[in-house]
């Protein structure tokens, strides 16, 4: 069983039969895919990194002078990049202007009638009630760093968009920093559903940078800013290139565990090698599933799958069935029930015209129901994931 000072390292080692690594001396060679190489120098040449401002994803200045003669002793070896990424925007200026303004996730006579219900009824009291306990339930203080993942058994089932409003709502309400990791590098959207405008570094560049040594400022000088206190680790840069692999992937999530009380990581599909660690590894799992026929029989068989795994793992999965219509094909409650026959949790968000539409997430234009069942998926993951040290 893991102990709670290193429960990461010591379920990965678990995972793969092998003891404990040693520090590597340098990484840039180990992963082609990284464009940066180590640079070693004499230490008293070697300037310290100075923390960057809270800002998008600026990376630290290269020339930043040392405020200190160099020390008798020479200090640990640092990995730094040899030169900086540019920062590419997000959409392309050339169908920036394809998209259509935002909607409302709900129509205007839905959001009338529901307004009217609430003043002649009782129900504004208990709804506000409900919100308070949920928000209660996000809000507890963690002593590690808890870490959600996000999966699907295929594409175009909404993981993305469950990540995105899983990490929303974390950022929301807690009052430390929250992560929001793109473990799926082939061209994911993480970054464009949560308004981001432009990327620089990446899953795979920060495996080979970040070090134990480093504070907060230092990790946030190469993540982009979001609202509210949370942060985003994009997969690529909007191109196709190198996949990411276990071993980056478990540097990463193993080094920023202790700057973050929660992070939301979107993973590739399964079976992915990257999904199946990111789901080991995790304190709590949400299995997106479509409303369809197919997508219930995979999320299924998925479902049984993790059945004969230990205990914690079906315990600690939530399915998102999610629909792209207002009237999908399958009995949406009678699926539910059959998903849950498993072990696992199973929420049924509400279809929303403004997810739907695959943009930017704006909370504000999100029908209501969405929004409060959102925010019921996040204290119910983020429960789970409490039970899990």
């Amino acid at each position: 069983m893991p102990n709670a000072d290193n429960w990461q390292g010591d379920v990965l080692r678990d995972l793969r039969g092998t003891p404990p690594p040693q520090r590597a001396q340098s990484h840039g060679a180990a992963h082609g895919h990284h464009p940066a190489q180590e640079q070693q120098q004499p230490p008293q040449e070697q300037p310290q990194p100075q923390p960057q401002p809270l800002t998008g994803a600026r990376a630290p200045g290269p020339n930043t002078p040392a405020s200190a003669p160099a020390p008798a002793t020479p200090p640990a070896r640092t990995r730094r990049p040899a030169r900086s990424p540019d920062s590419r925007p997000v959409v392309d200026s050339a169908l920036s202007g394809t998209a259509r303004r935002p909607r409302q996730g709900e129509p205007a006579a839905a959001r009338v009638s529901r307004a009217i219900r609430r003043i002649v009824s009782s129900s504004a009291a208990r709804e506000v009630a409900e919100i308070t306990r949920t928000a209660e339930r996000i809000q507890q203080p963690v002593t590690t760093g808890r870490q959600i993942a996000v999966t699907s058994i295929r594409g175009g089932a909404g993981k993305t968009t469950v990540a995105a409003l899983l990490g929303t709502a974390y950022a929301h309400y807690r009052q430390d920093p929250v992560l929001l990791v793109e473990a799926d590098p082939a061209l994911g959207s993480l970054p464009l559903r949560l308004g981001a405008e432009t990327l620089r570094w990446t899953t795979a560049d920060l495996a080979d940078i970040v070090e134990p040594q480093m504070s907060l400022l230092d990790v946030t000088g190469y993540l982009v800013q979001l609202p509210d206190n949370a942060w985003l680790l994009p997969g690529s840069q909007g191109r196709i290139g190198a996949m990411l692999d276990t071993a980056a992937y478990e540097r990463v999530m193993v080094a920023l565990r202790r700057y973050f009380g929660v992070t939301v990581v979107d993973c590739e599909t399964l079976p992915a090698e990257v999904a199946r660690v990111a789901l080991s590894a995790a304190q709590a799992r949400v299995l997106a599933a479509p409303a369809t026929l197919d997508g219930i029989t995979s999320t299924y068989a998925v479902l049984q799958w993790m059945q004969g795994l230990p205990r914690h793992m079906i315990a600690g999965t939530v399915v998102a069935l999610t629909s792209t219509t207002s009237r999908p094909g399958i009995d949406v409650e009678e699926a539910a029930e059959k998903l849950r026959s498993t072990g696992a949790t199973v929420h049924v968000p509400p279809h929303d015209r403004h997810l739907a539409a695959g943009g930017a997430l704006r909370t504000e234009l999100l029908a209501r129901p969405t929004r409060l069942a959102a925010t019921r998926l996040a204290a119910e993951v983020f429960q789970l994931s409490q039970k899990r040290r």
